[in-house]
């Protein structure tokens, strides 16, 4: 590749990037579209709507810019959780990493390069990319010195900013797990593969065993439901809210268990508790919403009551929970029996961060379901070889040409030549990788993760090692073939054939850091998908609501893209340099976006405390390490023995350096300190919190929650503890409805007592009560 066509894919990158970002400064300015750019604000209620005037709405402006830079650490902290610090970390640190890379390389390695061999240079945009790269010194060079010095700096300035990074991160985790007081998740165990007893339930199992073994520090449990058929009976009566609520033109609340003072009087559209069945209305009649009569409705949802009671057992899965952090600590870290596939005890996730269904999956099945995720996973790498063989091939024009001669007349136009060399290859690459993450978080929904997070964070590594592998060796490797039809012959060979062929896929990587750098980040702050969802639910559906909680920030998409823009940085900074402004530009851009990002648009509901900076220290430290070795391969090359044998020492002290941080750091990510749980255990005893914990931990682990934060955003005036319904026994239904009491007895078994029954302004699914029985039974 030449730097014409280089300068090509630069320019229709640039092109694209000023008017999506021109595009999206104007676009955030529209009422209309609020739901997109600032969703997160919208539903922490901190952002007020205005109309702007008619000349600033359409005018771009960097407004936006100025309150990304402005935000802080602690106020990101704040509203978006350690998760989203320790991702801008990342970015601040490869920053930090490749601006001393930059400087050194291109002060030094550059113009080495480029005046390596004595020859007559063309004018720059006519010159190949291979005499700003290594391959243009000459053999046993003296001015070799300079790149193995210039991999010393690298690698020890590298080393030394992982390594206060990683203790800067360490002290945040320590702090984010002593600030968090009153999570119910270090006071319970995830208890999994309960034995089956024929003479008792499964509840009556953890009972028993946890009062013979635990009983100074056993609270109570709650075991996990089988409540398929519940999730899906509640969707009915969302869908049934949903629509009455649609119907009517003069909704002001949304549908309740009782009509609050906004509502109005008993005639409105919210629910209604009928006391028994002669006081149901035979003709209801809503808008155009006709309920000729009850009966109708019920035979609609008929179904036999012992299949629905199937539908209720009880799983071999339950929360037990602790009087203390400490004594949960310990329960999750010793072996319960000698069969270790029996009561296998976890430390449970946060509830918002459970992922119910793959509770169900029984715990033996774990192992062959990640051989299985495993073996597809590798199978769709090799799949995925033929798109990069493809993408390979349109960047070798002119080798293709001399087997098919049909492409010459292609390459007779000078202008197509470097569109299909310089940037239809990444383009083409970038639409086929849109096929990995959904494949891959599906795989890892396969695995039995236990928590969202962990699901996220392991979809996270498959994409990593799959962008990696097809990004980087898979294209270098197919390059080769096509240019010479050789393979590697030995595994000794790997450095020598790395060196040979890394500088030769240089202009390829340019392109692709222009096409998935930095239009990829543009199309991330334009939100293209939203935008477009939005507009048919605005246009065409005509739905007045608007669905901003549902954006999460993709950390198992981001953080996969900036490591493979670190490995392509320390793997060409002293083979070819000239990458490395490209990748400074696309980090400092991606600092403002993803911090506009985060304060404005994703929500966290759940995090993982930071665990994703152990991911990025190591890969940072294997593509530290990659890049010596091919250097150590091309002084070998070059028939220098003495950069040679200098850089051998690196690599080992490389590796000592990694093998310290895993033993210093890496554990704080992995397990709880003890000596800060019972810290907070004896300071929530002195100020007597812990009676108050206690009562809430089943109510926050409950399958079916009673009110969720969710429900409290979604829309009614009127806040969820003013509303109040009769006691809970004036609701228990009738004995001839099977049904409603199914409902309500397991709602009464999943509580353990009789609760305060309160209503929620919501029609999210995730508001219920024992009253949902009733409802049900009217309907």
């Amino acid at each position: 590749m030449d730097v014409s066509a280089l300068l090509t894919s630069a320019g229709i990158n640039i092109a694209l990037c000023v008017v999506l970002v021109s595009l999206y400064s104007i676009l955030r300015k529209q009422p209309a579209n609020y739901c997109v750019y600032f969703g997160r604000l919208l539903s922490d209620g901190r952002v007020k709507r205005h109309d702007p005037r008619w000349y600033e709405r359409f005018a771009p402006s960097p407004s936006w810019l100025v309150k990304a830079w402005e935000t802080t650490e602690d106020e990101m902290l704040a509203a978006a959780g350690l998760d989203a610090v320790v991702f801008i970390r990342m970015v601040i640190c490869s920053i930090r990493i490749f601006s001393i890379v930059a400087v050194v390389c291109l002060a030094f390695v550059l113009p080495v390069n480029y005046y390596g061999q004595k020859m007559e240079h063309k004018e720059v945009h006519l010159e190949s990319l291979g005499v700003f790269t290594i391959e243009n010194l000459n053999p046993r060079s003296r001015w070799l010195w300079v790149h193995c010095l210039s991999l010393y700096i690298i690698s020890s300035a590298a080393c030394a900013l992982l390594y206060f990074e990683y203790k800067n991160i360490a002290k945040k985790r320590l702090a984010h797990i002593s600030g968090s007081a009153s999570k119910p998740s270090h006071f319970t165990v995830l208890i999994r593969a309960i034995p089956q007893s024929p003479d008792q339930s499964y509840s009556e199992t953890v009972s028993k065993y946890f009062t013979n073994y635990y009983a100074p520090s056993y609270v109570s449990h709650l075991m996990v439901y089988r409540d398929g058929f519940i999730h899906r009976l509640m969707n009915e009566t969302e869908r049934m809210c949903q629509a009455i609520k649609h119907i009517s033109p003069d909704l002001s609340c949304n549908p309740s268990l009782k009509s609050c003072a906004i509502c109005g009087p008993a005639a409105t559209n919210s629910f209604q508790i009928l006391s028994n069945e002669t006081d149901s209305v035979k003709g209801l009649e809503l808008g155009e919403l006709t309920l000729t009569t009850t009966e109708e409705v019920r035979n609609s949802f008929h179904f036999d009551s012992l299949h629905f009671s199937a539908h209720l057992q009880e799983r071999p899965v339950a929360f037990v929970f602790f009087k203390s952090r400490y004594d949960a600590l310990v329960v999750s870290e010793v072996l319960q029996t000698p069969n270790p596939m029996l009561w296998v005890a976890d430390l449970a996730p946060e509830p918002h961060d459970v992922h119910w269904r793959n509770l169900r999956i029984p715990y033996r099945q774990l192992w062959m379901r990640r051989i299985a995720t495993l073996v597809g996973a590798i199978a769709f790498m090799f799949v995925f070889l033929f798109p990069v063989a493809f993408v390979q091939g349109l960047t070798q024009l002119p080798t293709l040409s001399r087997n098919f001669p049909f492409l010459k007349d292609l390459l007779n136009r000078r202008f197509m030549v470097q569109i299909i060399t310089g940037y239809l290859p990444s383009v083409i690459l970038v639409l086929f990788f849109y096929a990995v993450p959904p494949l891959m978080m599906y795989f890892s929904t396969l695995e039995g993760c236990v928590s969202r997070s962990l699901r996220k964070k392991s979809a996270c590594l498959k994409i990593l090692y799959f962008t990696i592998w097809n990004v980087f060796f898979v294209n270098i490797l197919s390059g080769s073939v096509i240019r010479q039809f050789t393979v590697l012959n030995s595994v000794r060979d790997v450095p020598a054939q790395l060196a040979k062929l890394v500088p030769a896929q240089a202009g390829f990587f340019m392109t692709y850091c222009f096409t998935s750098g930095w239009a990829g980040l543009a199309c991330e702050i334009m939100q293209p998908i939203g935008l477009i969802w939005n507009l048919i639910a605005k246009v065409i559906v005509k739905n007045k609501e608007e669905s901003y909680e549902t954006l999460r920030f993709p950390y198992h998409t981001e953080i996969p893209r900036l490591l493979l823009f670190g490995l392509l940085g320390f793997t060409n900074s002293v083979i070819a340099p000239l990458i490395l402004p490209f990748l400074l530009i696309y980090f400092f851009f991606a600092y403002l976006i993803y911090k506009n990002q985060i304060i404005n648009v994703y929500i966290t509901k759940y995090e993982s405390g930071g665990q994703y900076w152990p991911v990025f220290h190591n890969t940072t430290i294997f593509s530290l390490i990659l890049s010596q070795i091919i250097a150590l391969g091309f002084f070998g090359l070059k028939l220098s023995t003495v950069a040679s044998g200098f850089t051998i020492p690196l690599i080992l002290l490389t590796l000592l350096f990694s093998e310290y941080c895993r033993k210093r750091f890496a554990p704080i990510f992995q397990k709880y300190p003890a000596e800060i749980l019972i810290a907070m255990d004896r300071a929530d005893e002195m100020t007597g919190k812990m009676e108050e914990i206690h009562n809430n931990l089943k109510v926050a682990y409950s399958q079916i929650p009673t009110c969720s934060e969710e429900s409290s955003k979604a829309g009614c005036t009127s806040p969820c503890s003013d509303q109040e319904l009769p006691d809970s026994e004036e609701l228990k239904p009738e004995k001839e409805n099977l049904k409603a009491d199914y409902i309500w007895e397991f709602q009464r078994s999943r509580s353990g007592l009789d609760l305060e029954v309160k209503s929620c302004p919501s029609a999210s699914p995730t508001c219920y009560s024992p009253g949902f029985a009733e409802i049900y039974k009217r309907t």
